[in-house]
This record gives C-alpha cells, sequence and structure tokens, in this order.
C-alpha cells in the first residue's frame, strides 16, 4: 500500500486508509508507538486501550465481582 506525505497544520503526516484502522481496531485518538528501524517507521497500537476506564465503571457499577466465588482447584486447597 502506498500513501504520500501530506502537509497536516504546521506538521506533516498520512492518511492511514479507514480499511486499514479497522483491521487494527484503531479509530481516532487511538494510542500508537512510532518506532524507527532501519530507516523504516513502524506505527504499533498502544495495548489494552480503554481498560483502565473499562475497570473502572465495572467497578462503580459494582460489576467486577468473580464469576466464580468459590472455585478452587487442588493446589489452592493444598498449598
Amino acid at each position: 500500500m502506498k500513501t504520500n506525505i501530506i502537509n497536516i497544520g504546521n506538521s506533516n503526516g498520512t492518511i492511514l486508509p479507514a480499511k486499514l484502522l479497522k483491521q487494527l481496531k484503531l479509530s481516532n485518538r487511538s494510542i500508537v508507538e512510532l518506532k524507527l528501524d532501519n530507516g523504516t517507521i513502524i506505527i504499533k497500537p498502544e495495548p489494552r486501550q480503554g481498560w483502565a476506564d473499562a475497570a473502572k465503571e465495572m467497578s462503580a457499577a459494582g460489576d467486577d465481582q468473580p464469576l466464580w466465588s468459590d472455585f478452587q482447584n487442588d493446589f489452592d486447597q493444598n498449598e
């Protein structure tokens, strides 16, 4: 896939096709890491985006309790 470098305000950038973003499960404001590796630009998605906020919402709603309250195995009981 080829694209052009374009002016974006006082900076330069490129447009990432919607199909590519959808495959990567990214959207506007997604956090990515940019890295230069031997002359190649790597754009890597930040893992688990939104998990912290979702956990806070679950906790506030009381929906963060274990699914199995008394689920133990032999190791748990003997150790």
